[in-house]
């Protein structure tokens, strides 16, 4: 394992106690509620939080034991750190914020800025270099915020919420790009999380925290096949189908296909909102690539929204209103037409578009 976690924290009445192991090349995604812990975890990796027990090991390099009386300083660890917010420095520009990490190692101006310029262009933003930081969009800001800290070589990248800042279309854009770099980085990553999906589409395996321990840790598949906590429960809500693609064609285990907008080949993941499950009394109109005649087999109550599962060929779980539900009549048992967009089915595996 390249990083290996044992932390134990005390912060007044709340106290931390998570273990983590994550090897090179592999993405780790700590999801749980407010209060968690999760941030907590990754300021104790980035060494902004010391330990009051335990210890965190990089590359076999001991980064922080109170027993021992180990402790190596924020600066000095080779960790990546991006933030919801990004940090940048705002009278840095562009180009000066990405060399920022490797000059603060001595690296000379010259060679920084080489560096920090290629890192640039493989994010798209080399005709940015001159600009500062506030005449960025947001994706933009967040790109620079990734460049930044790999452009310092870490062996070790902290994520916090990297997307949450963003709106949707933006956030979509820079989960494609940060999954492309992650693909290709060869140390240890931890992604904090409140979504579901960016852990899905980002992470190799998900660690759920709940008041500061650990309640679940496993693929994404395995804990929607068994959570262990209502928190788990409601986050494993979206709708998980495995599946092989073949362009966008994408053929489900029992045999049933969908048409999606992703082009991918291989084994896939596809993950579809239960919002974005629509309902129809009748065969619904303009021909949608994905649709069919089902039953339902249950109606929940879920807060101000009904959650309707369905019965085969796919037993999805669609979201609607109140008065959706009265307007469609629907009882258990009841027949009804089920839709999806094929824009609207998240396809997770070897993405080629």
């Amino acid at each position: 394992m390249s990083l290996s976690v044992d932390a134990q924290v005390s912060l007044g009445d709340f106290d931390l106690d998570v273990g983590l192991e994550v090897a090179s090349g592999e993405v780790v995604a700590v999801l749980g509620p407010n209060a968690s812990g999760k941030t907590t975890l990754l300021r104790a990796l980035a060494g902004l939080q010391p330990l009051a027990a335990g210890r965190v090991v990089l590359d076999g390099e001991v980064l922080d034991e109170p027993r021992r009386g180990a402790w190596v300083a924020p600066e000095m660890r080779r960790c990546g750190l991006v933030l919801q917010d990004r940090w940048l420095f705002s009278h840095l520009s562009v180009l000066e914020n990405v060399a920022f990490g490797p000059r603060c190692r001595g690296v000379s101006r010259t060679v920084a800025e080489r560096g920090a310029l290629e890192w640039l262009d493989r994010m798209d933003l080399a005709e940015r270099a001159a600009a500062r930081p506030h005449e960025l969009s947001g994706g933009q800001a967040q790109r620079v915020a990734l460049a930044r800290a790999l452009a310092s070589e870490p062996r070790l990248l902290l994520l916090d919420e990297p997307m949450a800042a963003l709106d949707a279309r933006t956030r979509a854009e820079v989960r494609r790009e940060l999954r492309r770099h992650l693909g290709e980085f060869e140390g240890s990553c931890v992604l904090v999380t409140h979504d579901l999906l960016d852990a899905a589409a980002l992470a190799d395996r998900l660690v759920i925290v709940e008041n500061g321990r650990v309640v679940q840790r496993g693929t994404l598949a395995e804990l929607a096949a068994a959570p262990r906590s209502a928190y788990a429960a409601q986050l494993m809500g979206l709708n998980l189908l495995v599946g092989v693609a073949t362009q966008t064609t994408l053929a489900l285990e029992n045999g049933t296909t969908l048409q999606t907008a992703t082009t991918a080949n291989g084994d896939v993941l596809a993950v579809i909102a239960p919002r974005d499950v629509a309902l129809y009394l009748e065969a619904p109109g303009g021909s949608p690539r994905n649709a069919w005649a089902t039953s339902v087999a249950e109606v929940q109550l879920a807060g101000d929204r009904v959650r309707v599962v369905l019965d085969e060929p796919l037993p999805l779980i669609a979201e609607i209103t109140p008065g959706a539900l009265t307007e469609l009549g629907l009882v258990e048992g009841a027949p009804v037409w089920a839709s999806v967009k094929a824009t609207q089915i998240d396809v997770l595996g070897d993405s080629e578009s």
